[in-house]
Parts: C-alpha cells; sequence; structure tokens
C-alpha cells in the first residue's frame, strides 16, 4: 500500500521513458517504486484515485502499465477507466478503452454505453452519440430509459433540437414519461441551437411549467453502480450543477433541477427579461432561490452590463442571513470585470478584498481563471489582476501557464521598470513553465 500510496502522489513518468530498462536493469524494489500498482485490485483503486485528483490524463499510462505486467483488467476496470474519461472529457481515451474491453471478450453492458453516451455529450459531438444507440442495438444490448435521457441530452449540448425532439417522441411512443431530466435537456437544445431560435422566451417558460407536472422516472435513476463510480444524475445528464452537488447548506435544492438549467440558460444568453420571469414564477410557487439561482441571476445581470443590480443581488443574499459561498463572491468578481470598466474593475477588487478578509480563499483553478481574466485589462492601473496574483502568491500557488503568460504579457504592455520586484518574479515564473511546458521560444 505504500507503494501504491507513492505511485498515487508521485507518478509523473511516461511508461515508454523506462520499459526499455525496466526489466533488464531494475531489481524487484526497484520495479515495485516505478510501478503503478501489482495486482487488479490495487490497479482499480489507482484509477479511482486519479479520477479523483482529476488527473485524467494519467489513466491511459496505467492502462499500459498493466498490460506490460501482464494484469488482465476486469469489467470493474474497465468501468473505472472509461467513467475517468467522462469525467475528464476525454473522448478518445473512452473509445480506446471501450476497444481494448471488446478484445478482451467482454462485452460492454448498458451502464458503460450510457456512459459513452454522455461522455459524447459532453464534447458535443451527438454524431456519435448515435451510433452509440445503433451499435447497442448491434450488440443486443437493451437500452432503458435513462439510455434515452443521456442520449436526449448529449443531443441538447450540441444544440440538435430536432434529434432531442424525435428523441421525445419515441419516449413518449414507448409509454415513458418525461421527467425533469428530459424538460431539463430540452431548454438546452434551446439554448445551444445556433442561432437562438424567436421562440426561446416562451419555449423556456412553457418547459418550465410542464416540468411540474411531470412524473419522476424510477428506472431513469442512476444505478447503484454508477453511484459507487462517483457518478451522479447531474453528472451524466451534463446539467450546469453536476459540480455543486456534492455541496450543502441550501447551495443546490435538487427540486429545481428544471429552474437551474432554465437560469443557467438566460444567464448565458444574457436575457434579463425571461430571468426575472422566472423569478417570479418562482415566488409564486413558494420557493425560495437556492445559491446557484441566485449565481445566475447575478450572472445574467452583470454580464448584460448593469452591475448595479448584479451587486444588489449579491448584497440581498448576503444580508439575508443565509450561509455566505465563495462562488457568490467569485461570480461578483468575475462578472464585475466584463468589459474593464473603471467601476467594475473596482468592484471586483473591493469584492476581492471582502472576500480575503472574510477569510474565503482563492482555490489555485477559481484564482487562475480569474487572473487570466483579468489580465485582460488593456487600460487602467492594472491592479486587480496585481491583487489576484498577490493573493495566489500568499498562498504560494503558481497559476498555469495560461494564466501567468497572459498576466507577463499585460504587465510588459505597460511602463514599469525592467527591475521591478513584481515584473521580475512574474518574467522568472513564465520562463520555468515555459521550459516545463515547451510552449513556444523564449520570452523577449
Amino acid at each position: 500500500m505504500k507503494v501504491l500510496l507513492q505511485s498515487i502522489t508521485g507518478h509523473h513518468r511516461s511508461v515508454a521513458r523506462v520499459v526499455g530498462r525496466r526489466y533488464f536493469a531494475a531489481s524487484t524494489e526497484e520495479y515495485a517504486k516505478r510501478n503503478y500498482a501489482s495486482n487488479v485490485s490495487e490497479y482499480n483503486t489507482v484509477v479511482g484515485s486519479l479520477t479523483a485528483q482529476r488527473r485524467h490524463f494519467l489513466l491511459r499510462d496505467v492502462y499500459d502499465d498493466m498490460m506490460l505486467d501482464g494484469v488482465q483488467p476486469t469489467r470493474d476496470v474497465f468501468h473505472s477507466l472509461i467513467v475517468g474519461t467522462m469525467k475528464g472529457v476525454r473522448l478518445q481515451d473512452g473509445f480506446y478503452f471501450m476497444d481494448q474491453m471488446k478484445t478482451t471478450g467482454l462485452l460492454p453492458d448498458v451502464n458503460l454505453y450510457n456512459i459513452l453516451i454522455s461522455l459524447c455529450g459532453r464534447c458535443q459531438n451527438s454524431d456519435q452519440a448515435v451510433k452509440i444507440l445503433e451499435e447497442m442495438k448491434q450488440y443486443e444490448v437493451k437500452p432503458n430509459a435513462q439510455t434515452f435521457v443521456c442520449l436526449l441530452n448529449a443531443c441538447a449540448a450540441a444544440g440538435r433540437l430536432d434529434r432531442v425532439y424525435a428523441i421525445v417522441r419515441d419516449m413518449t411512443a414507448a409509454g415513458v414519461g418525461l421527467n425533469k431530466f428530459c424538460y431539463a435537456g430540452l431548454i438546452a437544445a434551446h439554448k445551444n441551437k445556433k442561432p437562438v431560435a424567436d421562440d426561446f422566451a416562451a419555449k423556456v417558460i412553457e418547459f418550465v411549467e410542464r416540468s411540474k407536472e411531470s412524473l419522476e422516472v424510477d428506472s431513469t435513476s442512476v444505478t447503484a453502480e454508477n453511484w459507487m463510480m462517483g457518478v451522479s444524475e447531474e453528472e451524466l445528464y451534463n446539467l450546469p450543477t453536476a459540480e455543486y452537488v456534492q455541496r450543502r447548506g441550501g447551495f443546490l435544492v435538487k427540486q429545481l433541477t428544471v429552474y437551474h438549467v432554465a437560469f443557467h440558460a438566460c444567464a448565458d444568453l444574457r436575457n434579463v427579461e425571461v430571468m426575472e420571469t422566472l423569478l417570479e414564477m418562482l415566488k409564486n410557487n413558494g420557493k425560495t432561490p437556492d445559491v446557484f439561482i441566485v449565481m445566475q441571476t447575478m450572472r445574467c445581470y452583470l454580464h448584460s452590463g448593469d452591475i448595479d443590480r448584479g451587486l444588489k443581488t449579491f448584497e440581498d443574499y448576503m444580508n439575508s442571513g443565509k450561509m455566505p459561498a465563495v462562488e457568490l463572491y467569485v461570480t461578483l468578481v468575475e462578472g464585475a470585470m466584463v468589459g474593464y470598466t473603471p467601476k467594475g474593475m473596482q468592484l471586483a477588487q473591493d469584492t476581492l478584498v471582502n472576500m480575503n478578509s472574510r477569510n474565503f480563499f482563492l482555490s489555485p483553478k477559481i484564482g487562475s481563471d480569474l487572473l487570466l481574466i483579468a489580465a485582460g485589462e488593456k487600460t487602467g492601473g492594472y491592479t486587480t489582476a496585481n491583487y489576484i496574483w498577490d493573493l495566489m502568491q500568499a498562498r504560494k500557488v503558481i497559476p498555469p501557464f495560461p494564466a501567468v503568460e497572459a498576466y507577463y504579457k499585460g504587465l510588459k504592455e505597460r511602463e514599469i521598470p525592467e527591475d521591478d520586484p513584481r515584473l521580475l518574479l512574474v518574467s522568472k515564473t513564465y520562463d520555468n513553465l515555459r521550459l516545463r511546458f515547451g510552449s513556444g521560444p523564449r520570452r523577449p
């Protein structure tokens, strides 16, 4: 187990680099240290751990190690690998593992096919999703109701409204009722269709209303197998709430699933009118917006250029006595920076200061995302980008190369002395990351 933990936390090498010396020059102890695991059970644990750490790019490496070790993957291992590719949005790897599974004589079951359809939806590849359904028929794997909901949402992600309606007709003809995830998919399909149809507003309101009378279809519930693999219904159906499912404290009220997708669509399309209609509908139904809906309301106002109402929505929630969430601060900061107006940039910096004073800290991902946005400011004092950089430095967090590159270029565009301590530190970080990831020529 000691070797296993070392492998999970510190394994960065490629198998191809050591295969030439692995069996001929290494002792048994050295061989164990270089390996991910030694048996199928340990390999399955490693796959789950890498997926949890979001290091999905290493899954092919783990599988290659298994092959070199002569360890025969089981159905559980293939399930873990394919779930990992779905979570990491790695379409090519997902089909590679499916093909490898077939070569071992194991036929995919309906749950694995559903995962692959979901992966296609994440990659907005509805054509491939439809082919998977055809393959299921070829191998005589009977689709379940969950299969059709996965396919519906996969087509919705690509904006294929025609296919979505065809699936709805097939489900209705087969006597399968539409549940909240189907109505969520219908809303998403209308949002993602290019160009957006003129009846978008009417359709969103219609689907939200109709969803109130929908019945939960038990057969579409996430299977016990998927639940054990950490795949929620929201993740399986590619809902925008997937990353918040585990949050507590009223962050996400699952009974409001269709509202979640509708508010998210309005925010993406900057449709304030429909968003406010949804708020009124929610109030009339005796429901209170959860944190996710508050975030989308703020996004809709802020991305539409209405900073004042976006700020008021934030303040109303914070003054309500409910549990604060760092995501609300981040939403306000990100939205305030839209257009890089002096008022917005000042609000973004003030919000960051307020957040920091309340001991809310930026995660590496959130901090990097905000730095990348703030670095796009072409005029002004660059104080917001500088402050985000300083917050990350205080926690010894090094942003990824794209964020550092954007910040570095923003500094170089300003009249800053070459021996400025900040510029020197950013330049050094930029060079180190550039050399590490091989991203182009040396800085000027």
